[in-house]
């Protein structure tokens, strides 16, 4: 079991420094060194890692546990496609079980491939190629084996996957690096696992964006941004739909008014299995919805029972939860969907990286 499997779960301890992070913080110590090491790895190029051919964007995170990756990805896609791109996606795809790089598809079985995945299938209507495999060298080769005209890799995770060579030329590799940072921030600041930080704040990176204003207010002026480039995306949530009747779609608002809280108790529940659940709540409660919250260790599984067991009139889950949720037909579950826009800013900025030529071309 990895390091970051021990903690789907955040532990509190790693919001703020006390007598458990400091107990811990020789092992984070040791962590830094490990990192550093296999920075100077791929720094010397011992490993003589080769560039794909195609540009690479990475949408990653430093922090433990979801940042809101997943819909940039999908909001990537579709912007690169609106651009002119031919975009292809790849992703570890948490547990996936697939022993050679595997395709996705929306009929695609979430435990074998992952369910961030199959979401990205399903919300893109699989109108882009999606390959996952942990080795992202060979997923993207074989991507592109099987297709062809993609010109463009967007990898869901991946900062700390040194088999992707990184950019210095448009020479493929990691073309564009995007670190994505929620209203948590980095915590304590400190490193696994003492901290939250698969590694220090202070990386390098080519833009961050940052998934609510709280994001950037938590942050203030210091030298996690000095020289850096950020965007604050807004995700909004939308229509929601039946599990069992997707045609059915209902305002969140409508929900509200419909199943109303009482002193004693709430006739909404809301449910997630998210990096950050609370994210999710809160932007419930924006809507007028007061549920009981139900939050889950990222990545967790379903069945009937658990929702039976759940004693509301109605209940909310993320599309996230709901990949996972097929042959479940109790009509009290809604699902609700998330998107982002991406700022023009930030695409006239990618396009600018994207576009650079290829010094080989006039390589003598």
């Amino acid at each position: 079991m990895s390091l970051l499997k021990c903690f789907q779960t955040a532990p509190k301890f790693w919001e703020s420094r006390g007598p458990t992070s400091l107990l811990l913080w020789p092992l984070s110590w040791l962590y830094g060194i490990a990192l550093r090491l296999r920075k100077l790895i791929t720094d010397l190029n011992i490993l003589q890692t080769k560039p794909v051919g195609v540009p690479v964007i990475i949408v990653g995170n430093i922090r433990v546990g979801g940042t809101g990756k997943t819909p940039i990805v999908i909001a990537l896609a579709q912007k690169l496609h609106t651009l002119g791109w031919r975009p292809g996606i790849i992703s570890r795809g948490y547990g996936a079980m697939t022993p050679i790089p595997a395709a996705v598809t929306s009929e695609s079985n979430p435990s074998l491939v992952g369910d961030e995945p199959v979401l990205i299938a399903k919300r893109t209507h699989n109108q882009f190629p999606i390959w996952v495999y942990p080795k992202r060298a060979k997923t993207i080769a074989a991507l592109l084996g099987s297709n062809p005209t993609v010109n463009v890799i967007i990898s869901d995770d991946g900062l700390q996957h040194s088999s992707l060579a990184r950019w210095p030329a448009r020479e493929g590799g990691r073309d564009i690096e995007l670190v994505v940072r929620d209203e948590r921030g980095e915590g304590n600041h400190f490193l696994l696992p003492a901290g939250p930080l698969r590694e220090s704040a202070k990386r390098d990176r080519d833009a961050t964006l940052m998934t609510s204003d709280q994001a950037q207010k938590s942050t203030g002026v210091d030298e996690y941004f000095q020289g850096r480039r950020a965007f604050t995306l807004k995700p909004q949530l939308g229509l929601a739909y039946q599990l069992n009747n997707p045609s059915l779609t209902r305002s969140l608002e409508s929900l509200a008014e419909q199943f109303p809280q009482n002193k004693n108790s709430k006739s909404i529940a809301a449910v997630a299995a998210l990096g950050n659940p609370k994210r999710f709540f809160d932007a419930l409660q924006k809507h007028g919805v007061i549920a009981k919250r139900i939050p889950l260790a990222d990545h967790s599984t379903y069945s009937a029972d658990f929702f039976k067991k759940i004693a509301t009139k109605c209940i909310l889950i993320t599309e996230k939860d709901a990949v996972k949720c097929t042959g479940i037909t109790d009509e009290r579950i809604w699902v609700v969907p998330m998107s982002i826009d991406l700022p023009d800013n930030f695409s006239e900025w990618m396009q600018s990286i994207l576009q650079r030529p290829d010094p080989n071309q006039y390589t003598l």
